[in-house]
């Protein structure tokens, strides 16, 4: 027998969820505040970010910048349109940091701008809510850590379903001790697709300042599939499904083993098996990681659907009571107890259009951490932390070996090559940041 939580019962309970994450330690900060907010990176996900922002009428949207003046434009037409004021429009971060002085900035580029920008903005007495994964190689997460630490910022990462209601409940209930003793995780994410055909490379076109868009990156030659979306398929740029969709599980995977518990040892194995078209992330990833306690395994591929398991997607928690599902849309939490006798318990998904997130949720808790001078429900410590684990699982990939990892000194034991690429040259001007 399948039992789904009353709805009732599940809005108060998530109800509840909302009101702990928000509760006020001391108020130190009027509620009716408005702050001064800025966005940088106006495209598909920096603008859902940008929206609820406005919505939760806590933001005074001052400024936007973005390296697409399509964007740009579009960005600041729709602002307008909900604000009844037109946003500062900038072309380069740092002028919007010096001349807009943005209390709050968000950050919506791709994967490879987050530490830079992150940095800056905290360095100018901003706090920020950038987006997963932190970065794009390791030791750039600690450098972001340190910043917000020493100008006192909050930083918040886009890790939604740290307040996603199913999400916290499923988490709630594993960490309660109720799946019993857990040896075994498994994340996954199944997509569909074929072998794909290259895309020629082409001249950047006039609206898109591709120097800028590259930043710290390797400048390479410009292709559409590379911009607005593409990016996370290339390793100049990102780390493929594993930093883009594999955060998210990675989250859930260091939300479970605590702020002390890093893994011990991690082996990926993997390649392009399928895939025939530029991009040059693996199309078949799967990543070992040993806690002491429990092993964690990450899988995914980009050319068979899931249409033969019973989830398309989430993590599977393994205890001696049962399994518990996590998931997304359609999904929700499952537990699948072990004794035949006892009900199944799905807690359905309540997400926000578009995209399905509870980005919301995310940016309230940001803003009464900033009221009440603490820090927030996906700080960002915690996203370091789970940023590490998809890093870790691309290292012990572009190596072709397994590593052993000292946590405490986030350093590979024993071996400097994998030491010299927890971290990477930045392209002139930029300088990498120093941990």
């Amino acid at each position: 027998m399948n039992t789904t939580l009353q709805r009732r019962n599940f809005v108060k309970s998530a109800a509840g969820v909302t009101a702990l994450l928000a509760a006020p330690a001391v108020m130190t900060q009027p509620r009716d505040k408005k702050f001064r907010v800025a966005t940088v990176g106006t495209g598909w996900w920096g603008m859902n970010i940008t929206r609820c922002a406005i919505q939760s009428g806590d933001a005074d949207l001052v400024a936007i910048c973005d390296v697409d003046k399509r964007h740009l434009q579009a960005a600041a037409e729709e602002i307008t349109g909900m604000t009844g004021k037109k946003p500062q429009m900038w072309l380069d971060f740092r002028d919007l940091l010096e001349k807009s002085k943005p209390e709050i900035v968000i950050i919506g580029t791709p994967d490879h701008w987050h530490p830079l920008i992150t940095i800056a903005a905290c360095n100018a007495g901003a706090h920020v809510y950038v987006e997963k994964p932190v970065g794009h190689t390791l030791l750039e997460g600690r450098a972001m850590v340190n910043a917000a630490r020493a100008n006192d910022r909050v930083v918040q990462v886009g890790t939604h379903r740290r307040v996603s209601p199913h999400n916290v409940w499923g988490m709630d209930f594993v960490r309660s001790g109720k799946l019993g003793k857990v040896g075994m995780i498994r994340a996954f994410v199944h997509s569909g697709g074929g072998a794909g055909q290259p895309i020629p490379d082409e001249e950047p076109p006039e609206y898109l300042d591709w120097d800028m868009w590259c930043g710290p990156a390797p400048l390479c030659p410009y292709n559409p599939r590379m911009h607005p979306k593409g990016f996370r398929s290339f390793l100049n740029y990102a780390n493929g499904t594993l930093g883009d969709w594999g955060i998210h599980w990675m989250d859930h995977i260091t939300w479970f083993a605590g702020d002390n518990q890093t893994p011990k040892r991690i082996s990926s194995m993997g390649g392009r098996h399928i895939k025939r078209d530029n991009t040059d992330a693996p199309d078949t990833q799967t990543v070992q990681f040993e806690f002491d306690g429990f092993t964690a395994v990450w899988e995914h591929r980009q050319y068979a659907a899931n249409n033969a398991e019973k989830h398309p997607l989430g993590i599977y928690f393994y205890g001696t009571e049962g399994t518990l599902h996590i998931g997304w849309v359609g999904d929700g939490t499952t537990f699948y107890p072990a004794n035949k006798n006892r009900e199944i318990i799905n807690v359905p998904p309540q997400l926000h259009e578009p995209d399905q997130q509870n980005i919301p949720e995310l940016w309230a808790n940001f803003t009464d951490s900033i009221r009440n001078q603490r820090r927030s429900v996906s700080d960002i410590e915690i996203g370091h932390r789970s940023t590490s684990l998809s890093m870790l699982g691309m290292l012990s990939y572009k190596l072709g070996r397994g590593i052993e990892w000292d946590g405490e000194k986030e350093r590979v034991i024993g071996d400097e090559e994998a030491n010299q690429m927890l971290r990477r040259e930045y392209r002139a001007p930029w300088t990498y940041p120093e941990v």
